[in-house]
């Protein structure tokens, strides 16, 4: 079968909501960043399928659970009227197991390539580190990189609104 969908991969601290300097796993401190759900609602309607991708290490450091997680990313869905596809977390730290799916390794992408028979050419993904951008780049997800983290890397842009405005060819 030939892969005919695309989607935008996002980043979730730093591109979706605050970053706080530390792990956000309280959905009181989970604030998301303005223009955020215009933005998904935008790609959306442009035929793009949502697929949240985070790293969640406190989880093995046990400074939270899944379910904590989980709580967060339904106050995202909520926030932008459940129009997010896929929200995938990779629950491990390099100080206490090893996973193919933490970035900058490309399992969370792969997952979502093979589930919703994605052509990785039609896709991007969105996030503030250089790891987001080598997961993407690992199995052919262009990228670019927002925030004031990593210059250098092109696209760089300020946040998801531009980054929308460069996927949508604005």
């Amino acid at each position: 079968m030939i892969p005919k969908n695309k989607a935008v991969f996002l980043d979730r601290d730093g591109v979706l909501n605050q970053e706080i300097g530390t792990y956000v796993w309280e959905p009181e401190k989970f604030i998301i960043l303005p223009g955020v759900p215009e933005s998904l609602a935008r790609l959306k309607a442009a035929g793009y399928l949502l697929i949240v991708v985070t790293n969640q290490a406190g989880i093995a450091k046990k400074l939270y659970t899944a379910a904590d997680v989980r709580a967060c990313h339904a106050k995202l869905q909520s926030a932008c009227g459940g129009i997010i596809d896929a929200l995938y977390f990779a629950d491990a730290h390099p100080s206490v197991s090893e996973s193919i799916l933490r970035k900058p390794s490309s399992g969370m992408l792969e997952k979502a390539i093979a589930r919703f028979e994605l052509d990785a050419a039609q896709c991007w993904i969105v996030g503030d580190r250089l790891r987001d951008m080598e997961a993407g780049a690992a199995v052919g997800v262009r990228g670019i990189l927002v925030g004031e983290e990593e210059a250098g890397f092109a696209p760089h842009v300020a946040d998801l609104q531009a980054a929308a405005a460069v996927i949508l060819g604005q």
